[in-house]
């Protein structure tokens, strides 16, 4: 196919193709890119007539690509990144008229003790952009970058796709939060003794405290896993329940109410909390204003009352 060729093909197919890819059901699609069903349905028949192939096969009650149509999707990655990029770093941006939608990756923690105080600066200064939030962590980061879902995520992290790059925000220290009125801090037994509350996203009743607790020969007795960090504030309230979280979590979490915020006692290895984009928007104009007051944020540390 040459260039005089390439007119004949509908740019917005490719962008159709791509999604199939990651989210293999028609229906995801259409609302992942504002079309409706039977759009995306006729999109699929015209890809299959411009590839010569099905693209698409039903598994079961799922879709699975084809190996042709894994095959496609390697070559044209790059080119459509390259082709974006092109287009981003074309634009100029002011945040005061801008009206971009701009898609996070936020962790939990992140989304309720950091999230706010952003969302805040944003608005001020781009009052007619939009923002959506998606829920990342570690394990949906990688995807969630590589689909395009999200353009920028802030989260601990560890693998990466190829192509995205990542700044480190902050250290993650540790409190431990309480909702009883005893006096004074908790002593490693008390703490170990205690019933503990966890956050969990998926649903493990053990993380990284746990391994830190073993380097001093400790256990703890987790009774209780929520997904989110907004719960503790009722949940602990009052009782014996003890939980261990970020401190910026922490932070949140006591402000107006009887909870308390104390350091753990025993070593805690702090980890690291990093943003993360894709290097198709690293030159893009807005993305880099994001980029920058998410760090200017993100990175600062916070007072806890009572400490």
């Amino acid at each position: 196919m040459n260039r005089n060729d390439l007119r004949r093909v509908d740019m917005n197919l490719l962008v159709i193709f791509e999604a199939l890819m990651f989210e293999k059901n028609l229906t995801r699609v259409a609302e992942k890119l504002f079309m409706g069903q039977p759009a995306v349905s006729a999109a699929l028949g015209r890809l299959r007539d411009l590839f010569d192939d099905p693209l698409l096969l039903r598994n079961g009650r799922g879709m699975e690509p084809t190996a042709r149509a894994l095959a496609i999707l390697k070559e044209l990655q790059p080119a459509m990144d390259t082709i974006s990029g092109a287009v981003s770093r074309a634009k100029e941006f002011d945040p005061a008229t801008s009206c971009d939608v701009f898609r996070i990756g936020l962790s939990d923690d992140a989304e309720f003790g950091l999230f706010p105080p952003l969302l805040r600066q944003l608005q001020e200064e781009a009052p007619g952009i939009v923002v959506v939030v998606r829920r990342a962590n570690y394990l949906l980061m990688p995807a969630l970058l590589a689909s395009g879902e999200i353009s920028v995520g802030v989260s601990y992290t560890t693998d990466l796709p190829a192509n995205a790059k990542r700044k480190k925000l902050r250290d993650i220290p540790c409190k431990v939060l309480r909702g009883d009125d005893r006096p004074g801090p908790l002593t490693l037994d008390e703490y170990c003794a205690r019933p503990h509350a966890m956050v969990s996203f998926s649903g493990d009743l053990s993380g990284n405290i746990d391994l830190d607790l073993a380097k001093v020969g400790r256990t703890r007795r987790v009774v209780l896993g929520v997904p989110q960090f907004s719960g503790l504030r009722a949940l602990l309230a009052g009782t014996e329940m003890i939980a261990t979280v970020p401190d910026y979590a922490a932070c949140a979490l006591v402000e107006g109410c009887a909870l308390r915020a104390e350091d753990p006692p025993f070593p805690i290895d702090a980890a690291q909390l990093s943003m993360a984009w894709s290097g198709v928007h690293d030159n893009d104009p807005a993305e880099k204003w994001l980029r920058s007051r998410i760090s200017q944020f993100m990175s600062v540390s916070l007072d806890i009352p009572g400490l």
